[in-house]
């Protein structure tokens, strides 16, 4: 029994082994008839190579025998001219000089005088004496001699392409500012076959050098010409990008450089929609005033399911892996916001740092409102009407108003309502700014110190907004608050 087992054993491997050969075998005659196609498509490049090098010499030596040609017929038409010229003078000339020598020897006749004169006033008026006796141009063709010896010597060093080098990344000079990222590389020799570069690049939450696997996928940029390339309006809602490039030739491409990992630091938070007023309908980052959404039986599907728009984001993947300082779940509806407070707040607490996100929010809004708050802020209570939250709020009811808000107490803002606001938090300077996100205008600064952790907090009623994260804080923003000008507009009543 054990030697049947046994056999059995071996006729498996030997049947395993079997198959292996065969498909190898099946491999090494598919590879006999690439390289039988292979070699016959690049002797066919290989021909047509040469034979645009014979046509474009071909088509060089035309040229220049043509130019030849030009300047051989242009300089025997010049001297041909001047030799016909020449030859009418020489003719005239010597007849002169002829009716001169009869005129001297019958110089004793009465007509002498005359005679003379004419003859002077025909030398004086003779081509001989008018003419240059200067070739206009040279024989000397030697301007159109040539030497090809470098030429020959190019033609000498002809050879099959190579694989270009692995390109280095020069992390020293690359960028990352403004959700764009500027990553310059160089070759370690100079190669002058090199046709383009691809750049390759992922996002992931992993630190140091790129694992194999990632759950995000490589993406592609070809056809890149210089020797470094701008990726710009980057959403940064994961904490790293791994980047790499190749260099390719006409033929064939070469390794990819030795991959890096470049940090894209960014404020990245989800809307907590177990926060959010019964009216709000939450998608993601999206929310929409639903009239109807406070009915008891839409409230209690929504709750029951525990999924889709009105899930809680800490089930989310943002950014990879939760944060810390996210807000936990299981709140209930208990903490819900409620009443006339048509608020939902972010799920991501701001304890410290700078901190920039943007909203757009739709015109048509009866009321929108755009700021932050500390965690204890009241079901019951509005943002900008307690000391536990500030806002700028636009008012489209009834009386059309654009105000900053903190502890009830209002200021009325100057300044045209832009469709998209930018915020910028620092927590430890105790700065709130608002921005017109697409030119940065600072609309109002709020200078306070805050003693709690603050959430990103938004209402709406009537109306609906889009909040964009995974933003860094603009350099213009940075540059305004460096030089002041943020604070410039700041109400200390509203502090």
């Amino acid at each position: 029994m054990e030697e049947q087992r046994a056999l059995r054993k071996i006729i498996k491997t030997l049947a395993v082994k079997n198959e292996e050969i065969q498909s190898f075998i099946y491999s090494l005659k598919q590879m006999l008839l690439n390289v039988e196609a292979n070699s016959a498509k690049v002797q066919e490049d290989l021909e047509a190579e040469f034979q645009s090098l014979f046509s474009l010499l071909e088509e060089l030596k035309e040229g220049m025998l043509m130019k030849i040609k030009q300047d051989r017929a242009s300089r025997t038409y010049e001297l041909q001219n001047q030799l016909a010229a020449c030859t009418r003078a020489l003719e005239s000339s010597e007849e002169l000089l002829e009716t001169a020598n009869q005129t001297l020897q019958a110089m004793d006749s009465e007509d002498f005088p005359q005679a003379a004169k004419q003859i002077k006033d025909g030398v004086t008026m003779a081509p001989a004496f008018r003419l240059s006796l200067k070739a206009k141009v040279s024989d000397n063709m030697s301007h159109l001699m040539v030497d090809f010896a470098q030429e020959r010597q190019m033609l000498q060093a002809l050879k099959f392409l190579p694989v270009p080098s692995a390109p280095v990344i020069d992390l020293a000079e690359s960028l990352v500012a403004d959700n764009c990222v500027t990553l310059v590389w160089r070759m370690p020799d100079e190669d002058s076959k090199i046709d383009h570069y691809v750049l390759e690049y992922r996002r992931t939450n992993f630190e140091g050098p790129p694992r194999l696997k990632e759950d995000q996928p490589w993406m592609v940029i070809e056809g890149i010409r210089q020797t470094e390339y701008t990726l710009t309006g980057l959403k940064f809602d994961m904490k790293y990008m791994n980047f790499r490039v190749k260099a390719c030739n006409k033929a064939v491409a070469g390794e990819f450089s030795e991959p890096v990992t470049l940090e894209t630091p960014a404020f990245m938070f989800r809307l907590d929609a177990s926060t959010s007023h019964q009216n709000l309908r939450v998608d993601d980052l999206s929310v929409e005033w639903d009239a109807m959404g406070g009915k008891v039986q839409d409230i209690k599907a929504r709750e029951k399911d525990g999924k889709g728009r009105t899930a809680s984001p800490i089930n989310s993947p943002a950014r990879g892996t939760p944060s810390p300082k996210r807000m936990p779940s299981g709140r209930g509806g208990r903490d819900r916001f409620t009443a006339e407070s048509y608020t939902v707040l972010g799920d991501t607490l701001i304890d410290g740092g700078e901190h920039y996100w943007e909203v757009r929010y739709e015109p048509d809004s009866k009321a929108f409102g755009v700021g932050v708050a500390y965690r204890s802020l009241g079901r019951f209570e509005q943002l900008g009407k307690t000391a536990a939250s500030w806002c700028l709020h636009v008012n489209n009811w009834l009386q059309v108003s654009f105000t900053a808000k903190h502890a009830n107490k209002v200021k009325v803002l100057d300044a045209p309502v832009p469709d998209c606001l930018g915020v910028h938090c620092d927590f430890h300077q105790g700065l709130l700014s608002f921005y017109n996100a697409r030119t940065k205008q600072v609309l109002h600064t709020f200078k306070t110190r805050f003693t709690q952790p603050l959430l990103p907090a938004f209402t709406v009623w009537c109306g609906s907004f889009q909040v964009t994260t995974g933003l860094q804080v603009p350099s213009a923003v940075r540059c305004l608050q460096k030089r002041g000008s943020a604070t410039s507009s700041s109400n200390t009543s509203l502090t």
